[in-house]
């Protein structure tokens, strides 16, 4: 048994860097990533396994078991804080928020930056493209639907559609 566990404290150490990167990729956060480093590396050391055929696969299936384990761990709090939550203020209190676990502060701000960043390119279309390239694009019209609309030639709306394409590539750069 000690040997089984001196072993994979040695693949852990060769592997370390590459363990990190792994664990980093996964969780988006160097930190986080450490964190679980250490969680593994005490299972390393603590194992009593029989002899593994691929002690480096069997590093990183335990390091993506980790992480799916904190993933739930997540969500389960955030189901307990959503439902602590409602049991205490109803279903929303007035002015709060709830913690939002999917995307972090930066990548929101990132979206609603390249959300205004478009829409502030749709505004400077020229008047004609602009509308045919709403309603087909935005409403769903097809183009016969947006002609009729429009009272032009379905060929008319796919020239405004198709100005409309060029000019937002120029504004926001392909």
């Amino acid at each position: 048994m000690a040997e089984a566990s001196a072993g994979l404290s040695a693949l852990f150490e060769a592997h370390r860097a590459e363990l990190l990167r792994f664990l980093t990729a996964r969780t988006g956060d160097p930190a986080e990533a450490e964190d679980i480093a250490q969680e593994l590396w005490l299972r390393a050391h603590r194992t009593d396994a029989g002899p593994i055929a691929n002690g480096r696969a069997y590093l990183f299936r335990v390091a993506h078991n980790l992480v799916l384990d904190q993933v739930r761990e997540r969500n389960r709090r955030a189901q307990r804080d959503r439902s602590w939550h409602g049991a205490e203020y109803g279903e929303t209190a007035p002015g709060m928020e709830l913690p939002d676990y999917r995307t972090d502060a930066e990548r929101g701000l990132i979206e609603r930056e390249e959300a205004a960043l478009l829409a502030s390119a749709i505004g400077n279309l020229p008047e004609g493209a602009r509308r045919a390239f709403r309603l087909h694009k935005i409403d769903g019209l097809s183009h016969a639907e947006v002609a009729s609309r429009l009272g032009i030639s379905k060929s008319g709306v796919e020239k405004h559609i198709a100005v409309a394409m060029k000019h937002l590539r120029k504004m926001l750069g392909d």
